[in-house]
């Protein structure tokens, strides 16, 4: 069986996909971080949550710094869509 899905890490604008409402919740953070570590500068992980998830904010501030920019792409009482920007 074949993965006929390739990620193409030769350019920097590369968007990924990060469902966490999928995750367990105990395992979330280290998966979301596990995410971010693996990005390459200038791409982007996706996402997507069904809450604000405030204290992950303060947990990335605190690991990367400036290292990787936040920008809100839907902010509703529903869920959230953030892209997390590896610089």
């Amino acid at each position: 069986m074949s993965n006929t899905h390739v990620h193409d890490h030769t350019t920097s604008d590369a968007i990924y996909p990060f469902d966490a409402r999928g995750v367990a919740k105990r395992f979330r953070h280290a998966a979301i971080f596990g995410a971010l570590d693996a990005l390459n500068a200038g791409e982007t992980m996706r996402f997507v949550n069904d809450h604000d998830p405030i204290p992950l904010l303060h947990q990335m501030q605190a690991r990367y710094g400036d290292g990787v920019e936040i920008v809100y792409r839907r902010r509703e009482a529903a869920g959230v869509v953030i892209d997390f920007v590896k610089r």
